[in-house]
């Protein structure tokens, strides 16, 4: 019996996808699909899920907004878990708590109609609140982990919640890269104006639009300590550099973009970039992004 025979029998109100589409539901526009692609109500209800696909041995991934993520080409045997349908939101005084399938947009209207400023430096990145928790999303000066009271996750079959402290964040890293999805989080605003508020989000918006446009992952490699993966890659002369449909951003180094390209290219462009960098300078670039499978 197949996957999604095996699920719709075992959780027959669950919603399912066929034949996911990882080109449809990604950011980078390439890569292959997934048998299926299951879509939980509730905590309680991927914590039951994932028991009964752990138990068949069945591989699963984790998919938010799709940015940062690299699909391989091919067909992936094994089950998405997408959030979308966890997207309860609420505030609690200064704090407003969210689900995984919670945007970005939908949080940024909930935080500034209660008037909380301190948020809005997510304005315009491309996220739900699990993924973005899972990665420490952000901008240069300012990441989730700055603005996290808790957050909820599944680990070994059950929900708990993790301090800020316990979530372990990193660079673009923290404890649920480690298969642990999260499910809910909480996160604290500061009191202010909408005047305020309208003021933060434009200075982030103008932020972005100096982003490359198109098809992308967005940034490709976390900074090193010796400075901007961009300009270090820009330094190597590697822009505009392409492969197959796979192309360096002219604006951003740090860029890759998608022209048609399989995910086959994007990677051999990554593997290029990163050992070019390497061979020229004896920095070794970290991704940034993470790869399904």
């Amino acid at each position: 019996m197949d996957i999604y025979s095996l699920v719709g029998e075992r959780f027959p109100a669950l919603c399912i996808e066929k034949n996911f589409s990882f080109a449809r539901h990604t950011t980078i526009g390439c890569g292959g699909v997934a048998e299926v692609c299951l879509y939980p109500g509730s905590a309680m209800e991927l914590c039951d899920v994932l028991g009964f696909l752990d138990e068949r041995n069945i591989a699963v991934c984790f998919l938010g907004a799709g940015a940062n993520v690299l699909p391989a080409d091919g067909r992936f045997c094994g089950a998405v878990i997408r959030f979308s349908r966890m997207n309860a939101i609420r505030a609690e005084g200064d704090t407003i708590v969210a689900g995984a399938g919670v945007t970005g947009g939908t949080l940024l209207r909930a935080a500034a109609s209660c008037e909380l400023a301190g948020l809005h430096f997510l304005t315009g990145i491309p996220m739900t609140v699990g993924g973005a928790v899972a990665m420490n999303a952000g901008v240069a000066d300012r990441h989730i982990s700055d603005v996290l009271l808790w957050a909820e996750g599944v680990e070994n079959g059950k929900i708990r919640r993790f301090s800020r402290s316990e979530c372990l964040f990193a660079e673009k890293a923290s404890i649920f890269q480690k298969k642990i999805p999260v499910t809910r989080a909480c996160f604290a605003g500061e009191p202010s104006s909408a005047q305020r508020i309208a003021e933060e989000r434009a200075r982030y918006c103008a932020r972005r639009s100096r982003l490359p446009k198109g098809r992308s992952m967005g940034c490709v490699f976390v900074n090193p300590p010796e400075g901007s993966a961009g300009a270090i890659i820009d330094a190597c002369g590697l822009k505009g550099m392409r492969l197959g449909g796979a192309r360096v951003s002219e604006l951003h180094a740090n860029f890759i973009l998608c022209e048609g390209a399989t995910a086959s290219d994007v990677a051999r462009l990554i593997a290029f970039v990163r050992g070019e960098v390497y061979q020229k300078t004896g920095i070794l670039l970290r991704e940034e992004i993470k790869r399904i499978p």
